[in-house]
């Protein structure tokens, strides 16, 4: 009996020690991992040495490119000039000089700029032939016409309307359209029949204001 209890003791004493022995080469192994874990972490501070932070130097902070800003009193413009009311139904006729030819000055300039601009004292910059186009299309490209002449800062242009010799009863409907049309128009100052060799009876050269 008392063998068998030395017995069980020497193998509780012989379990206790092989666990200590598990315990420590567990800790030893926790150590060299922790070790190694270290190392890797410091890599790069041992490759590169002592490091210090660079100073300022005026570096420029680019602020991010600021849309294209919307031409608005373009658009503001060109609305008004497609949509300024303009009649059909205006008769330009009482407005009309006709002497040698048919003529038009608005209130204020003189009738030296209707002999000028009949004799080519101003060189035509543009033109636009509105011949065979309805009513409504005719006064809209009529329109358009004058606002990009006006853009372009042209004085002079040539507006042929024909001469209406294909309408019926061969009466120049467009003709007289078009007429009121540069009437009603505030930056046209006057206009004048063109010349024989610019379109005669079929066309108008108009000055325009200056911008």
């Amino acid at each position: 009996m008392k063998s068998k209890s030395l017995q069980d003791l020497q193998a509780i004493r012989k379990h206790i020690a092989e666990r200590e022995r598990i315990e420590r080469e567990e800790a030893t192994r926790r150590a060299e991992a922790h070790k190694r874990a270290e190392a890797e972490r410091n890599l790069f501070q041992r490759a590169a040495g002592k490091v210090q932070r660079l100073a300022e130097h005026g570096r420029v902070h680019h602020l991010p490119e600021p849309p294209a800003p919307i031409a608005a009193q373009r658009q503001l413009d060109d609305q008004r000039v497609l949509h300024e009311a303009i009649s059909d139904e205006f008769d330009a006729s009482t407005l009309l000089e006709v002497d040698d030819a048919m003529s038009f000055r608005r209130p204020g300039i003189g009738i030296d700029v209707a002999r000028k601009l009949r004799r080519g004292h101003w060189s035509m910059q543009g033109e636009i032939d509105l011949h065979g186009l309805r009513s409504d299309d005719a006064r809209e490209a009529l329109a358009a016409f004058l606002r990009e002449s006006l853009r372009q800062g042209w004085r002079c242009v040539r507006v042929v309307h024909g001469k209406g010799l294909g309408s019926p009863g061969k009466t120049p409907v467009l003709k007289g359209k078009v007429h009121g049309w540069l009437v009603q128009k505030s930056e046209v100052l006057a206009f004048v029949q063109a010349r024989a060799d610019e379109g005669g009876a079929g066309a108008v050269v108009v000055l325009l204001r200056p911008t």
